[in-house]
């Protein structure tokens, strides 16, 4: 999402914008030029962890993938920066500045003995992750968790290597600091933006009455959906309530079982690939959109349901008071973690339609204040300028603005 809508509003500022990506491939814009830099796709939903035919291996890149992955590792931000790299060789008359979304492998730096002036974005410490991941696991899973979570390492080293790194929030750099080793002054704060063509108030659509939305990873113990489930099943007692998830959760997994365990499977249902404009009109159907995560280095979600005048309760965690505001305004901010809390917090606004309708007007007014993607666009341009003159003295109007 953070590259498409960049690059959408890279281009309509004028400048020239290729992405390089591995499989999934993005949807991308009109304007917006895909180069595909292809890998085995270990990871396709329709065949996880494959093992590809000895046909399909091309060179050691896809060697070493295979052998990450058989060895329960994940190799996809180290195999994907040698594969870039190797695309951009030679290539620098082309590109003005290369700007890298999160991968941080080894590669990544000789981009830069190769001529090209390097921009980064961290969105958050994938520490945190493994972190809440191994807490939550148990027996042999911790040390599968601790090896697949092994590439975080590589992304502290080459993390320290590099400036500038653009952050979502003044979280983040607080924590890229502190578990990349990161010094402070190669951090600049640029907020993420909101899609306002899709994501709006919806006066057309009617809120249905008790519903909640939650846009998630279901199964990923950061997102706090669990928390949320726990939350639904005390409120049921009390009320009428029902819960969209937008995710996918695994069948058999985690939170499918939780569903069922809480006697849920009515009032609970789970969607996914949803475009925009149906998220849209499903966050503007909520009487109360739902951020429960224990860790957010900034939260689309969030920004999205605010920007569809959708009451928001949120944990008070990571970025989330940032992007949410002062507790009460636009948006409630409760403890992570804590089902009690959550429920009292959403039971509070569906039981208050005049604090719902107020929280809707400040939190539309706050996305349009702060969390525009032209205004992304604008902020990273000009880091892109900045870099361009660190690395080569020379004014960027001298090249090809690509």
């Amino acid at each position: 999402m953070y590259v498409r809508h960049l690059s959408r509003e890279l281009a309509a500022l004028g400048h020239s914008v290729r992405v390089f990506s591995g499989q999934p491939y993005p949807d991308l814009d009109p304007g917006v030029a895909l180069e595909k830099v292809p890998s085995l796709d270990l990871y396709n939903d329709d065949d996880p962890f494959r093992t590809p035919p000895l046909r399909e291996w091309r060179d050691w890149i896809d060697a070493l993938e295979v052998g990450t992955m058989w060895t329960a590792g994940f190799p996809e931000p180290l195999t994907f920066s040698l594969r870039a790299a190797r695309a951009l060789r030679g290539r620098t008359a082309e590109f003005d500045v290369v700007h890298d979304n999160q991968t941080l492998g080894y590669a990544l730096p000789a981009l830069r003995s190769l001529g090209f002036p390097l921009v980064t974005t961290i969105h958050h410490p994938i520490t945190v992750d493994r972190r809440i991941e191994i807490a939550e696991a148990r027996g042999l899973q911790r040390l599968s968790k601790r090896r697949w979570y092994s590439f975080v390492r590589m992304q502290g080293r080459v993390a320290r290597r590099l400036s500038p790194i653009l952050v979502p929030s003044q979280s983040s750099a607080d924590d890229i600091v502190r578990e990349f080793g990161v010094r402070p002054r190669a951090i600049d704060v640029v907020p993420l933006g909101v899609d306002t063509r899709s994501f709006h108030p919806r006066p057309d659509v009617a809120r249905i009455p008790g519903h909640l939305v939650c846009v998630a990873s279901a199964d990923s113990p950061l997102k706090g959906v669990a928390t949320l489930l726990r939350a639904a099943a005390k409120l049921g007692t009390e009320r009428d309530v029902s819960v969209t998830i937008v995710s996918r959760p695994k069948p058999g997994g985690p939170t499918d079982l939780l569903v069922d365990e809480l006697s849920l499977r009515d009032r609970v249902r789970f969607v996914s690939g949803v475009a925009d404009t149906e998220l849209a009109r499903l966050l503007a159907s909520a009487e109360v959109a739902v951020v429960p995560s224990f860790y957010e280095g900034f939260s689309l979600p969030a920004v999205e349901a605010m920007a569809c005048a959708t009451p928001l309760v949120a944990s008070r965690a990571g970025a989330l008071p940032e992007v949410v505001g002062t507790d009460g305004a636009a948006g409630r901010l409760v403890r992570p973690g804590d089902p009690e809390d959550l429920a009292a917090a959403i039971g509070g606004l569906l039981d208050d339609p005049a604090e719902r309708a107020r929280m809707s007007e400040a939190a539309w007014r706050r996305v349009q204040q702060r969390f525009t993607w032209s205004a992304v666009a604008e902020t990273t341009a000009l880091r892109y300028t900045e870099a361009v003159i660190a690395a080569e003295g020379v004014h960027p109007t001298t090249r090809s603005h690509r």
